[in-house]
């Protein structure tokens, strides 16, 4: 079993950045692939970014590719999104999630592990 929390979500005037954490629980995390993923209301939930179990390995959806970047630190459980020049149309619910896979996996059902998500908020 795989605990995720994300946290870093807030509000920011566009054109700014924030970083979004995704801490894990469990002995594995190094094992697991990891992404982030997006829902704004009304819509269908985004794959937004993904790495492989080394962080050696990144896939990015084309809405945010340029501009958001995904790493991770095997050591500290954790996952990252770093998200710069963000635009109103980034608003939604981030959630981070967990892959018994070690390549990237970038399909909504190939994920095991969800978290509960954090709310970013880009004003115009």
């Amino acid at each position: 079993q795989v605990h995720l929390v994300e946290s870093g979500g807030g509000l920011v005037q566009a054109g700014g950045s924030l970083r979004l954490s995704c801490a894990t629980s469990g002995r594995t995390f190094g094992s697991y692939a990891m992404g982030w993923f997006r829902q704004a209301p009304g819509k269908e939930r985004e794959f937004v970014a993904a790495i492989n179990w080394s962080g050696s390995s990144t896939y990015y959806g084309d809405s945010v590719k340029g501009r958001f970047t995904i790493s991770r630190d095997n050591a500290k459980n954790t996952v990252y999104l770093q998200m710069n020049s963000l635009k109103p149309e980034d608003t939604a619910v981030y959630s981070c999630a967990a892959a018994r896979y070690t390549r990237v996996v970038i399909t909504t059902g190939e994920y095991d592990y969800w978290g509960q998500g954090t709310q970013v908020t880009v004003s115009s």
